[in-house]
This record gives C-alpha cells, sequence and structure tokens, in this order.
C-alpha cells in the first residue's frame, strides 16, 4: 500500500498544489488541484474520493475528475464513483457545487440512472474497508464539519491525515490508543499569525509543538498545508523547536510506502 501526495500545499502557484492524495491507484482522499496531474487512465482507475470537508482547495477537483472520466466510466459500464464525506459536507457540494450553476450534477450525469458520481455519507468514528485497506474517519476542528483519516492495512502501523484543523483534543485520545506509523499534519501559518490562525482554526508552530506534544512516542510527521512562499519560514519555526519526533515538509510528488 502507497500514498502519492498530489498536492499539499495550502493554496496555488507556479509548484504549489492544494491538497489531494493517491491510496494505491483507486483512491484519493482530498481532490485538490494536484488531481490535475493524473494523466487521463489514472483518473480512470480512480473508484472512491474521502474528502475532509467542503472548502475548495480540497473539492474542486471532483467536478472536473468527473467530467474527464464519465464518457470512459459508461463505456466500461463501470458504476458511480463513490465520493466519501460528512452529509454537510456533501450537502455543500449538492448546494454550491453540483448545482447546475457552478458546474453540472454529475450525481445525474450522464443519467440518474447511471450517473458518474455517487455520494455516501459517513461519520466520525465510522471505518470504511476497501480491498483489505481500512480508512477511520477521525475528528478534526475547523470552521466548517471536517474530518481526518487514519489508512491502515492488516496490522500495519496506521498513515494518518489530520485536514484542515486547530487545536483538537479529540484526535489525540484516538490516537493515543492507534499505532501510528507517520502523521501528516497541517501547519498553515507562522507563529506572528496566530491571531490568524486561531480564528480561521489552522496550525502555527507554536500550536503545532503544543499539539505534538500529546503524542506518547515518537513519529514520524509531515508538515501540510504551508502557504506558498512560507515553507522555508514556518519550517523553520517549527525546526527551532526542541522534539522527539521526526518532523518534515511534504513535498508534491513524494510517495509514502506504507
Amino acid at each position: 500500500m502507497q500514498i502519492r501526495v498530489l498536492g499539499c500545499s495550502g493554496s496555488i502557484a507556479a509548484g504549489s498544489r492544494t491538497t489531494s492524495f493517491l491510496l494505491d491507484a483507486d483512491v484519493l482522499i482530498d481532490a485538490g488541484t494536484g488531481v490535475g496531474d493524473l494523466t487521463l487512465d489514472e483518473l480512470a482507475r480512480i473508484d472512491h474520493i474521502f474528502i475532509s470537508h467542503s472548502h475548495l482547495d480540497h473539492v474542486l477537483a471532483i467536478g472536473l475528475l468527473a467530467d474527464s472520466v464519465t464518457r470512459r466510466r459508461s463505456a466500461a459500464q463501470r458504476p458511480p464513483v463513490q465520493v466519501h464525506a460528512l452529509a454537510p459536507t456533501l450537502a455543500a457540494l449538492r448546494t454550491h457545487i453540483f448545482n447546475g450553476v457552478i458546474w453540472p450534477d454529475f450525481t445525474r450525469l450522464p443519467n440518474p440512472e447511471h450517473p458518474v458520481l455517487a455520494l455516501r455519507a459517513f461519520e466520525v468514528g465510522d471505518a470504511i474497508v476497501l480491498g483489505g485497506r481500512r480508512i477511520e474517519v477521525l475528528p478534526a476542528a475547523h470552521t466548517v464539519p471536517a474530518v481526518g483519516f487514519a489508512v491502515s492495512e492488516g496490522d500495519a502501523p496506521a498513515w494518518v491525515y489530520t485536514g484542515d484543523t486547530g487545536p483538537n483534543p479529540a484526535l489525540w485520545q484516538r490516537l493515543a490508543t492507534l499505532p501510528l506509523g507517520a502523521l501528516v499534519i497541517e501547519t498553515a501559518f507562522r507563529d506572528d499569525e496566530h491571531v490568524l490562525a486561531s480564528v480561521s482554526r489552522h496550525l502555527c508552530p507554536s500550536q503545532l509543538r503544543d499539539e505534538l506534544a500529546r503524542l506518547q512516542a515518537p513519529v514520524d510527521v509531515y508538515i501540510t498545508h504551508i502557504k506558498p512562499g512560507e515553507v522555508e519560514t514556518v519550517m523553520a519555526e517549527i525546526g527551532a523547536q526542541a522534539s522527539r519526533h521526526r518532523i518534515r515538509a511534504l513535498t508534491t510528488g513524494q510517495v509514502l510506502a506504507l
């Protein structure tokens, strides 16, 4: 099992793509601008999309992917791509994107009987098993309903993605009982932007330090969602802190083997 980083930036610029991860060849975790780097054949192999929350940088590729693969999936009589998210997130997609104004409703296209997308609601604590891979829905604390995910296979330690979140005690309560192989956690702002981080329910380096202190054992930590042009500054502030964890910036194109 492997996870390919398609995008891990907090916004766009040359070389910066917003959040998306490809699990093996058939599962997307979030669907930001990084999805656009996949070939058409790779797009057509995706059967499931797990969405952490409704913000544009995490969902904008869903509709574009649907448009790209409709003909191939219809010709092969493939079932709909399953879009998994919290019920409020799915409602936001229906209301604000798949509404015929911003984008066509691909939950009813090419026809209502055989659409290219199907929306599937989950709740925090649910675990979806796909071909031996277990994807658990974790709590997040953001400005809209949001989650993270723990991905595991068999008895192997989990790869955990926090999603967009501010300080989140419920997450660490769960992780205390979960074998943890790697942690992808956001740090969207510098420490001098701590007020903005708190208002927008993201993390800055000092908050990250306090969150990671809740972990019982050392772990490989990958920082995601840093704004374009801010990576060196944010990582320098993180690096200046004492930590028992191995902390690195996540990079687009990186492949994590689990």
